[in-house]
């Protein structure tokens, strides 16, 4: 395999490692740390601004979703169950969510949460805002993060593998976390076994979209350097719209179409290549 040791800092190990090439996938090189096993591509000239628009929402981009907003109820009661985990670990207090999309899950978490959320794309956030939610069109940068701080829970679902600094952003959120606070995870598991046999094949691996791909290991890393403890680290199942379930199928065996309708039909599914992290503020 090529070795890498040119590659940019680690976001886990917090230095420069050695980086093993594995393959490319959609034009990009994909490399993986030798230390913490955390993979990234190396993209070119993507701009997330101009990519997680509405089309990313509505079946326009093949690795993005189906029908979004058409699959809410399913969505809900996924997210309902996250708010009763994350319940567990904090009962009550800030709770702001990282990528918050169209405000499914601040819906949820507002029965028990005093909730605010930060978007990049604008007809999401505009959409969450219209329903009455407390969220900001933009990233997660330090004078957004401030205006809302301090958090009891910070929340990402499936959000820290496109973030181009994961660590710097989960570093911010950490500042201003109250005493016992937690932040919540969720991201492809690029150390299961589902992930390392697939391979380029993996139906998380869609650079430039994903720029990480995390590693329990890497979490452990990121968590040390930043103070926190990890608290929970597990592959938990989650109802899926059928909408989506097709839409990845189609693109996985690369089939053209329209994307399909979604409706209120889920299904629990668990492939174990998937994290969910919770991560403690002493």
């Amino acid at each position: 395999m090529l070795q890498r040791t040119d590659m940019p800092v680690c976001p886990a190990c917090g230095r420069v490692t050695a980086q093993r090439y594995l393959y490319a996938k959609n034009g990009c090189d994909i490399f993986a740390c030798h230390e913490c096993g955390i993979g990234r591509s190396e993209t070119r000239n993507f701009d997330p601004g101009a990519y997680y628009t509405k089309d990313y929402f509505s079946g326009q981009h093949a690795d993005g979703y189906g029908d979004y907003l058409g699959s809410e109820p399913v969505l809900r009661r996924e997210f309902a169950h996250t708010v009763d985990v994350i319940r567990r670990y904090r009962p009550s207090g800030r709770l702001i969510e990282l990528g918050c999309a169209y405000g499914f899950f601040l819906q949820e978490a507002k029965k028990f949460f005093d909730v605010a959320g930060i978007e990049l794309a604008a007809d999401a956030a505009a959409h969450a805002r219209r329903n009455g939610l407390d969220v900001v069109t933009g990233v997660a940068d330090a004078a957004t993060l401030q205006k809302f701080a301090p958090f009891d829970v910070v929340v990402l679902l499936d959000v820290i593998e496109h973030l181009p600094d994961p660590r710097g952003t989960l570093a911010l959120a950490a500042q201003h976390l109250n005493p016992g606070g937690i932040i919540v995870l969720t991201t492809g598991d690029f150390a299961s076994l589902h992930a390392r046999l697939a391979g380029p094949r993996w139906r998380l691996m869609t650079p430039p979209q994903h720029l990480w791909f995390f590693t329990p290991e890497s979490f452990r890393r990121l968590a040390g350097a930043l103070g926190l403890t990890v608290e929970r680290l597990e592959h938990p199942g989650k109802i899926v719209p059928l909408s989506l379930i097709t839409f990845q199928l189609r693109r996985m065996l690369g089939l053209s179409g329209g994307a399909p309708k979604a409706g209120a039909v889920g299904f629990p599914v668990n492939l174990f290549d998937a994290l969910r992290v919770i991560l403690r503020m002493p």
